[in-house]
């Protein structure tokens, strides 16, 4: 395993500054997970990780030693793309064993010994000799995991993995991935997603990125509950976190106001009333979106099916105990 360290990085393509100056450790056997809206530049972060992409300025350091002069084969890394990159005229064996034979230095036993270890952690075992166009998505997926596996990296690169992949595959595929990381917890993983689930339940840290730069940095549940601005206050959780402002923010002395949907109480003494416009009913919970006079609709999460006509009038209050103050800078005041 590997520790990671970025120091001040920067990188431009032409004019365009699309990483301007980010700090970031990352600890040996991590998990880490890159978030952020489009164009944040997550993406471009893992590649100037892995270097498949030049550094402009800055330092990369890889258990302490700066590694910006070296290639991806010289890193100690493996790679997994969303586009699964599997060699079609290939079996699966021969596309898990393939940058084993290029090393030369593996006997045909051992090349073995590692495909097969890694297609047991898999279960992919039983597909060794198909070819990649006999495979579903996830099977397939698991096949570009399981050729970066058996390179026995120091450091594993997710780049949105499971993008490609249908709503239950993807909860399937991402069972494996956190299986893989209890199972190899001394490999450092750093993982790239726009999914708030993926970030959620696989990061045992998330590092929220905003325009080229580190927003926060923080356990899932510190960024849940303890965001450092706004932008991290409504890019974290699903659905994102209510804001209110105006009157009802200046009566809890703040600019803005952050309540998620699950802290928002239906009572019939409700300090605020909204007219119901939507409910989505999910079985285990219901959404209902409430016009407030604010910018957005005001999401209200309730436990259980319930049913709240459009037009209808609701009450609601806030828990005081689970409430957001934010300033003119959108800043957290704590």
């Amino acid at each position: 395993m590997a520790s990671i360290e970025l120091r001040n990085i920067r990188k431009s393509f032409g004019a365009v500054n699309v990483i301007k100056g980010v700090d970031l450790e990352v600890r040996k056997g991590e998990f880490m997970v890159f978030v952020g809206p489009s164009g944040c530049g997550k993406s471009t972060l893992l590649r100037l990780i892995s270097g498949l992409e030049d550094i402009t300025s800055g330092e990369m350091l890889f258990d302490g030693k700066v590694v910006n002069a070296l290639t991806p084969s010289k890193r100690g890394i493996a790679m997994v793309f969303q586009s699964y990159a599997l060699y079609p005229h290939m079996t699966v064996y021969e596309n898990m064993a393939f940058g084993l034979k290029l090393e030369k230095a593996h006997s045909k036993e051992a090349v073995r010994e590692r495909v097969e270890k890694a297609a047991d952690m898999l279960q992919i075992r039983q597909y060794l000799d198909r070819l990649p166009k006999q495979l579903s998505g996830g099977q397939r997926q698991r096949v570009a995991i399981g050729r970066a596996i058996t390179r026995d990296p120091k450091v594993f690169l997710f780049d949105e993995p499971l993008s490609n992949l249908d709503a239950a595959l993807r909860v399937a595929t991402r069972i494996e991935i956190a299986k893989l990381h209890e199972g190899m917890h001394d490999v450092t993983m750093i993982y790239v997603t726009h999914d708030q689930v993926e970030a959620m339940t696989l990061a045992d840290r998330i590092c929220v990125l905003r325009d080229g730069l580190v927003e926060q940095v923080g356990t899932p549940m510190e960024l849940y509950e303890k965001p450092d601005s706004i932008f991290v206050a409504g890019f974290i959780g699903s659905p994102k976190m209510n804001f209110l402002t105006g009157e009802k923010a200046a009566a809890f002395k703040c600019t803005t106001l952050g309540v998620r949907g699950e802290h928002m109480l239906v009572k019939p003494d409700g300090i605020w009333e909204g007219e119901v416009i939507h409910t989505e009913n999910l079985g285990a919970d219901t959404y209902v979106y409430l016009e407030m006079g604010q910018e957005e609709p005001i999401v209200v999460r309730l436990e259980g099916a319930m049913q709240h006509p459009s037009g209808s009038k609701l009450r609601v209050s806030p828990m005081e105990d689970r409430l957001h103050r934010f300033d003119e800078a959108g800043k957290p005041i704590r």
